[in-house]
């Protein structure tokens, strides 16, 4: 058994708090500065009120200004802040976390220097904590885990990565159940980095529906799987080539961490919703400042860090021209309003 202190009251951390608690273990949700009518909800009825289901009994709620009294003695801390808070998350961290604890993320996203470097984001909390963060140990949650399916006890497969082996078999035990099932990697920057390029490919998920609704053959007989399929599989190969090009093992992405996750985030969401109105045809400004104004869209803006990045790096000549043609078509479509024409015959190394 173990205490357990999570940063942030979002979805997908609440619903870790279940086989956490359900394993005995001692759990703290905290609450961010901007999550204190869910932590409101929890303590009032126990219920969460995005995920829509009373958390577990033993699972204790605090607000933020209760932060240091609820990571008091931790084992683990996990962040849970999205990946528009990391920053601050790094921050509060520094202040928050003791040596010797474990820092487990569950965060998905790359950071940019100005020079297009790309960074993970846990790289990105070991800046923000300073000398400590190499008094800790680093590990993170990847793999296809839609937030209330694992609340709700459907069956769910992830990796739990760690910089050290022994502290990925450390944590699992402390979460695994009979409808949670745990697989352990030491390629952390492989599992991180293809858990952020799988949310910028998943984006292209909604422009199939969206290309048949612009037509008015949403119920026809015969869709547009093969132009799906087709798309789905150049974000595999890219995901891989981003994978090696940051260093990982480009093996990780035929796991959970890479096409698995993918596949689950092309299912639907806020980000393929996005992709939907691109597929219908309208300017991605449009979407962003009217038909979704105010949405958190993550992937979409992983395509403009990443994108941006990229293009950088092909002017440096960091990275082959010829790199990365679907993602650098995504990158267009967001940052610059450009149509959905994608450049087919450059995908899978050029149409030969």
């Amino acid at each position: 058994m173990a205490k357990i202190a999570v940063l942030g009251a979002g979805i997908m951390a609440t619903a870790l708090t279940f086989p956490a608690a359900e394993n005995g273990n001692e759990v703290n949700l905290i609450g961010t500065h901007l999550d204190d009518e869910i932590i409101d909800s929890i303590k009032a009825d126990g219920t969460h009120p995005v995920l829509g289901l009373k958390i577990p009994e033993s699972v204790k709620p605090f607000y933020f200004t209760e932060a240091a009294e609820a990571v008091k003695d931790a084992d683990i801390i996990m962040s849970g802040v999205n990946s528009f808070g990391v920053e601050w998350a790094g921050e509060q961290l520094a202040t928050l976390a003791k040596p010797g604890q474990i820092i487990l993320s569950i965060t998905k996203g790359m950071r940019a220097d100005e020079d297009g470097t790309l960074h993970i984001l846990p790289d990105i909390l070991k800046e923000k904590m300073g000398p400590l963060a190499d008094q800790v140990d680093w590990a993170a949650i990847v793999g296809p885990s839609i937030a209330g399916e694992l609340a709700v006890h459907h069956l769910t497969c992830v990796t739990f990565c760690a910089e050290k082996q022994e502290v990925a078999e450390k944590l699992a035990p402390l979460y695994r159940t009979d409808y949670y099932h745990i697989w352990t990697s030491t390629d952390f920057i492989g599992n991180e980095v293809g858990s952020c390029m799988k949310n910028i490919f998943a984006f292209g998920g909604g422009f199939a529906p969206g290309m048949l609704k612009k037509a008015g053959k949403q119920n026809d007989k015969y869709v547009l799987y093969n132009y799906a399929a087709a798309l789905f599989c150049e974000g595999a190969r890219e995901l891989k080539e981003m994978v090696v090009l940051m260093g990982g093992d480009p093996l990780v992405t035929e796991n959970l961490g890479g096409v698995g996750d993918m596949f689950v985030t092309t299912m639907g969401g806020r980000n393929v919703r996005a992709g939907t109105y691109v597929g219908e045809g309208v300017p991605f400004s449009e979407i962003r400042n009217v038909k979704m104004k105010g949405v958190t869209l993550e992937g979409v803006a992983a395509i403009g860090v990443v994108g941006e990045a990229v293009e950088k790096l092909i002017a440096r000549g960091v990275v082959p021209a010829d790199h990365f043609p679907l993602l650098r078509a995504l990158y267009q479509i967001v940052a610059h309003d450009a149509p959905l024409d994608l450049p087919w015959s450059t995908f899978f190394g050029g149409e030969h």
